[in-house]
């Protein structure tokens, strides 16, 4: 019988990081208290540490401008090839290649 994965919301996997973080108990007894493994907690306490590292460096701004100037460029990209399968479209439909396929 195969077992499905968790997928755990990410306001349960800050709980359990701050938890684990804290210290409030160790992390055998947080494993059992939210009935995750203790390797999982660990990786998200990793998680947790490195996000606010780079919260606090500056890195966040950084990667949302890059993302946005990648968007802009992506968008224009599909503007540009809309426009040459138009074009391309038009001049089959003239010299009469007929059936145009649509993908």
């Amino acid at each position: 019988m195969s077992r499905t994965r968790k997928n755990h919301p990410a306001g349960f996997k800050a709980k359990v990081a701050l938890s684990a973080l804290r210290e409030d108990a160790p992390v055998s007894e947080l494993a059992l208290k939210y009935g995750v493994h203790a390797t999982v907690i660990h990786r998200w306490k990793k998680e947790a540490i490195a996000s606010m590292e780079a919260g606090f460096s500056g890195k966040l701004e950084k990667v949302d401008g890059d993302h946005k100037a990648e968007i802009r460029e992506l968008h224009a990209k599909i503007g540009q090839q809309s426009v040459e399968l138009d074009f391309l479209e038009r001049a089959s439909s003239r010299l009469g290649l007929g059936g145009v396929k649509k993908w």
